[in-house]
This record gives structure tokens, sequence and C-alpha cells, in this order.
């Protein structure tokens, strides 16, 4: 998925993005190439990454490839990949080259595709270990002038993701350590390493990306702590917490209404699936 952070930041400077669409006869859901044509193959073309688990990687072990088949088999069809890292070109390279159809996780105000109505909210979190004795709930806790913090840096260039601006802001730099969020793309998992510097005590603190942290830190041999970072928006507009979609193109309007039926039906097992990955979720506010 593209992170977000990556989307922030991809957005004005960087989001861990932190990934198609059916083609069938009879079905509205068709590419934007491909619509009106008879004989459609059953297809659900996904554009993903193939190494960047919780989200996906290419023996399907991601909640966002568990999510795609729950989809597919909704829409009677078969999920394909077209895999490709989720670094700078990522959409311009599968999903504007229609070689793929759907990205299965961006964050809904991701301004290159079309977003489908979001199907979960989750947010930063602050992940410790449990025998530190740590209670830290806030961005302003003092208690963070003095530990070493591990954040997420996005790109080549290193530029911040939301954690990271949020702590240069109050000036807290000396003690923070940067982890690029693509990592050593030889490994498997490379977000995972932040989270294994805490497990490991390398870093007192990291301030990750709540999928990321919920997903890696139950696989830790030492319990950690995880707690939603406050507040939700780092005055005046650095958002931590996000809503998160599938995206198609801009011009695939009838295959976004498709996919948001299927959202509507299947919203309880979508739940299950993010619930079993250890996604941490943010409950949308009803309005009176």
């Amino acid at each position: 998925m593209l992170t977000p952070g990556l989307r922030t930041i991809l957005g004005r400077g960087a989001f861990l993005l932190c990934p198609c669409v059916l083609a069938t006869a009879g079905s509205v859901l068709t590419t934007g190439a491909e619509a009106g044509r008879a004989g459609q193959h059953n297809e659900f073309r996904v554009c993903a990454d193939p190494n960047n688990l919780p989200f996906s990687n290419e023996r399907r072990e991601g909640f966002e490839n568990k999510i795609a088949e729950l989809i597919a088999a909704e829409l009677n069809a078969t999920v394909t990949y077209t895999w490709w890292p989720q670094r700078r070109g990522f959409i311009r390279n599968t999903l504007r080259q229609r070689v793929c159809d759907v990205v299965m996780g961006i964050p809904s105000s991701y301004e290159l595709v079309l977003p489908t109505k979001p199907y979960y909210r989750s947010t930063y979190v602050f992940v410790y270990r449990k025998d530190k004795g740590f209670e830290i709930r806030s961005l302003d806790d003092p208690i963070l002038r003095t530990v070493k913090i591990g954040v997420h840096v996005i790109g080549d260039d290193y530029a911040n993701s939301p954690p990271a601006h949020a702590l240069g802001t109050r000036n807290i730099v000396q003690n923070v350590v940067g982890y690029s969020v693509y990592g050593d793309y030889s490994e498997e998992n490379p977000p995972a390493r932040i989270v294994d510097a805490v497990a490991a005590g390398e870093i007192d603190v990291a301030i990750v990306w709540g999928p990321i942290a919920g997903y890696f830190a139950k696989r830790q041999s030492v319990p950690l702590e995880l707690a939603p970072v406050t507040p939700t928006i780092d005055l005046p507009f650095l958002p931590f917490v996000y809503d998160i979609s599938m995206g198609v193109r801009r011009e695939d309007e009838a295959l976004k209404a498709e996919l948001e039926e299927v959202l509507d039906r299947k919203g309880a097992e979508i739940r299950k699936i993010l619930e079993d990955y250890g996604v941490p979720f943010v409950e949308v506010a009803r309005r009176p």
C-alpha cells in the first residue's frame, strides 16, 4: 500500500505508500482501454508491491492480497498481478500504463488516482517495549526529548515522514534515528526494520504507520506496546490519521462504483481480515 506519510510527502514533498480491474462480459468493471468490447476475460487486475508486508507480497500473504481475493471472488473473477515496487513512478508504470487497474491501498486524498470510499481508517502509533514502563501518548510528552526515537524516512533523498516533520518542529532532532521505509529491498519486508530495532533495544520508541506496527509487533519475541499518536492533526496541517481507499484511473468511474458496492457488501469480512493482521483502527466520528 502507499503508506500515509508517503502521500503527505509525495503530495508535498513524501507517504509510505505506502497496491485491479475486473474485465468481464456484461460487467461494468472493464478497463478504460477495454470498455465496451465484447468477450472480456474474467480478471481482477491488481497493481501491487511484491515485497511489502503486511500489505502485499509475491506469495500473496498480505492483507491487501486477501482483500483482493475476496473482491475477485465476489465478482466471479481471478486475481492477476502486475508487480512493481511502490516507489516513485509506481502509478505511472502500472495504473497509467493500463497493465493493471486497481491499487488496493491508497490514502483517500491521493491526487494521482480516483479513490473509492474509504474501507478503513488508521493512525500512526508509538511503539515501545512494555518492559520500559513508558506511557507515551503525545508528541508533546517531555520524555521524547531524552529517549532514542526511530522514524521512517522516505525516498533516496530521505524526505521526512509526518513523525519526522512533527519532531523537527519541536526541535527534537539529536536523538532521532531515521530508517528508510524502503530499506534493503533484497531482504524480506524492509519496513519491519524499525519495529525490529525497538524489540532489540536499539531504539527506545518508534513512531510508525499503524498497519506496519500492528503486524510486525505481534511477531517480536518481546511484548511491545502500541499507542495512537496525539494530536491526530499536528497544526497547522500535518495529519497522523488517514482514511484508506482503493484507487483506479480517474476516468474509471464505473469501476469505482462497482468496487464500492462490493465494499458495502463485504465490509464486515474486510474488517475481519484487517483485524487478523493487527491493523489499528480509528473510528469515524458520527455526526448528529
